[in-house]
């Protein structure tokens, strides 16, 4: 079964996608990464990524239980964060779906870029 820790959907085959390559030594300043506790490693795994040609029903569907799954998880802001840095294309991750990710960067983007203009821009006083 996949994981969303462990792998994402590429069109219709999937691509393991772990935070440590397989087979790879354990970073030792990570005793205990974020995904050891995640709800999704559980049972539900199935919920988080949508097999090929997927009718739109059956999706909200999914996405839904899938989401209520990650309303419980104890990792559910590190699980997004990780989603929206990597960022991870499909799938569900931290309770948002891959279109509401995108949303999400695009909001924080156009933060960021109003932040840095209004650094740019000196405000007050007016010289005279």
């Amino acid at each position: 079964m996949l994981h969303p820790i462990e792998s994402s959907a590429t069109g219709s085959a999937a691509v393991r996608r772990s935070p440590v390559a397989v087979g790879a030594p354990a970073d030792p300043l990570e005793d205990n990464p974020w995904h050891t506790g995640a709800a999704c490693r559980r049972d539900e795994a199935g919920l988080f990524f949508a097999p090929s040609k997927e009718p739109t029903a059956a999706r909200l569907s999914r996405e839904e239980q899938a989401k209520q799954v990650c309303a419980r998880c104890p990792v559910l802001l590190e699980c997004r964060e990780h989603a929206l840095a990597m960022p991870e294309p499909y799938g569900v991750w931290g309770g948002l779906t891959a279109a509401e990710r995108r949303v999400v960067l695009a909001r924080r983007r156009r933060r960021e870029a109003e932040l840095r203009e209004a650094r740019r821009v000196p405000t007050g006083r007016i010289a005279g």
